[in-house]
């Protein structure tokens, strides 16, 4: 189906559905601070991901288990603020809502007060049913996370693709499912096979956002350090680099440096 054409002001969670019932793909990246949020906002992205990425991206750490809440609702509160259009979801951090309900619901709460978003994400499925659930209670939208969740890295041992086999895709399509029916607005799918990835999303009413997940979900995510060039060490089949951020931004510093040892800047007509 073609994509419809009406210029949309504020991108909601009833926006994003209706885009899945025309046939109109979700663009979403993550963002962490205001400049960058801006940037993205005016280039017209429909979803903005505070994401525990974060972690890695902004604070090099090597996963997303050490980000804390406070950390994360002091990103969103950036990203608010650089937005007028897009919808700004805020990832929950490890240990903010697992294996506790009500643990979850403040900690969503926080976000939401503190922040601005406009909605939260969670990784898992039948096992942190209780905290979706809970969140949900209070009106605060959630998003879905299924397939690679980050934040088991220790559980899982590796970043390899998940649901391959017949089992675990067997749950993760009843995870899904169940995600629709507690009332999820949408569900990200990562680093799952493609064909997996589809019948998911022909399956589900909500839209699915896919990470390595092929084509057929109802839209696509990347971490925009990723897409940007900025980092350079992370070489996923499922990332495609738009820009070389990194050396463009290194050999810009280089001649910036080259340029006050020689005394060449600040110039005549650089100064007052």
């Amino acid at each position: 189906m073609s994509a419809t054409k009406k210029p949309v002001k504020r991108v909601t969670t009833q926006v994003l559905m209706d885009m899945k019932k025309n046939g109109e793909k979700i663009a979403m990246l993550t963002a962490y601070d205001f400049s960058m949020a801006k940037i993205l906002d005016d280039a017209g992205i429909d979803v903005l991901l505070v994401g525990d990425s974060a972690s890695n991206v902004m604070a090099g750490h090597e996963t997303t288990v050490p980000i804390t809440l406070d950390q994360m609702i002091y990103h969103a509160a950036s990203v608010i603020r650089g937005v007028k259009r897009a919808l700004v979801v805020v990832d929950l951090p490890f240990g903010s809502y697992q294996g506790n309900s009500t643990l979850a619901l403040e900690s969503a709460i926080r976000i939401m007060k503190e922040s601005g978003a406009h909605a939260v994400k969670l990784e898992g499925g039948h096992e942190i049913i209780e905290s979706v659930q809970r969140i949900l209670s209070a009106g605060i939208p959630v998003m879905g996370h299924l397939g690679l969740t980050p934040q088991s890295i220790y559980k899982f041992g590796t970043y390899t693709v998940r649901a391959k086999d017949a089992a675990e895709a067997k749950i993760l399509k009843s995870d899904a499912k169940l995600l629709e029916k507690t009332g999820c607005f949408s569900i990200v799918m990562e680093k799952i096979p493609a064909k997996l990835a589809k019948a998911v999303t022909k399956s589900l009413k909500i839209p699915t956002i896919g990470i390595g997940a092929g084509n057929s979900t109802d839209g696509q995510v990347l971490v925009t350090h990723d897409l940007m060039g900025i980092t350079k060490e992370f070489h996923p089949r499922f990332l495609r680099r738009y820009l070389e951020l990194y050396d463009e931004m290194l050999n810009a510093t280089k001649s910036y440096i080259e340029d006050v040892k020689s005394s060449d800047f600040p110039n005549e007509k650089e100064q007052y």
